[in-house]
């Protein structure tokens, strides 16, 4: 059983593979089998039921394997393939090779988009422990005001929980600035603020500067991340897990933007009362700038 690509993410499903085979069922090897046989690019699209087919098994058996060589699920081996491959082929590349994967059925392309969407909803649900939610909940409910910071593909979770939490009666600002331009939004940032941070993977200058920022002010931290909970965990008051897309199949954003929603409901729950009057106040604003202008 070989792998056709080398790599980081190829190398340990390999490993994992070899380590665990004498405690896999037989359905599970034959997925394995699968799993050590197909090109890389092959793996990336496919979706659980497809993997199923191929191993001559089922989707419910692909997931089991998957758990017992050691991922969380598909989308978390999804991502440590494309780690590798990503890095190795041209965007212009990987594109055409998903245009290829789904060709012109539009039928399949509606199901990849939804079945890739299902894969990374059901991993974020599994991935972030009832503790950290309700550790994120009681720092953004305790702060002064909340800073959601969130650049590129991050960006429209950071805006929209921003946006959402001035609607339910709480003050927060959205922040995007990097490099010197950040300096000005974190000398706003002070005791008894919460700092919200959507950063998939890449351990940005800006991070760092900003944790330390909130440590030396005496406000706390919570990252909404997917690959840097560990590099960050011990600096921040907790870790929301919001896997992306190993494919580009689905919106980036996708995962963040429901971790933000759990925010917001919880938050709203706490204080059902500031919450329902700022939507009151938010509707009458509105009713008013609909009013037909007065002419002089």
């Amino acid at each position: 059983m070989e792998i056709t690509e080398d790599g980081t993410g190829a190398t340990r499903l390999r490993a994992a593979i070899r380590d665990q085979w004498e405690e896999l069922s037989t359905s599970e090897r034959a997925v394995a089998q699968y799993l050590a046989s197909a090109p890389v690019e092959q793996l990336l699209f496919a979706s659980a039921q497809e993997l199923g087919t191929a191993s001559s098994t089922s989707n419910a058996t692909v997931v089991r394997a998957l758990q017992r060589l050691g991922y969380a699920g598909l989308p978390a081996l999804k991502r440590e393939l494309a780690n590798d491959f990503t890095s190795a082929v041209a965007p212009e590349v990987r594109l055409k090779q998903r245009i290829a994967h789904v060709g012109r059925d539009f039928a399949s392309i509606w199901t990849d988009v939804f079945d890739e969407a299902r894969e990374r909803i059901d991993q974020t649900r599994r991935l972030t422990e009832p503790d950290a939610l309700k550790r994120a909940v009681t720092a953004l409910a305790e702060a002064h005001e909340v800073f959601c910071y969130g650049i590129a593909a991050s960006e429209p979770g950071a805006r929209h929980l921003a946006l959402a939490l001035g609607r339910i009666g709480r003050r927060a600002r959205f922040v995007s600035e990097t490099g010197f331009a950040l300096a000005d939004q974190l000398l706003a940032l002070g005791q008894g603020d919460a700092v919200v941070i959507f950063q998939p993977g890449r351990q940005l200058v800006e991070l760092t500067v900003m944790m330390e920022r909130a440590r030396a002010v005496g406000a706390k931290v919570v990252l909404v991340t997917d690959e840097l909970g560990e590099a960050y965990e011990d600096q921040v008051e907790a870790v929301l897990t919001a896997p992306h897309t190993p494919t580009g199949i689905t919106a980036e954003s996708l995962t963040g933007l429901l971790v933000a929603d759990a925010l917001l409901l919880a938050l709203a729950t706490l204080d059902e009362s500031r919450a329902v009057d700022s939507s009151h106040q938010l509707t009458a604003l509105r009713e008013q700038l609909l009013r037909p202008k007065r002419r002089g």
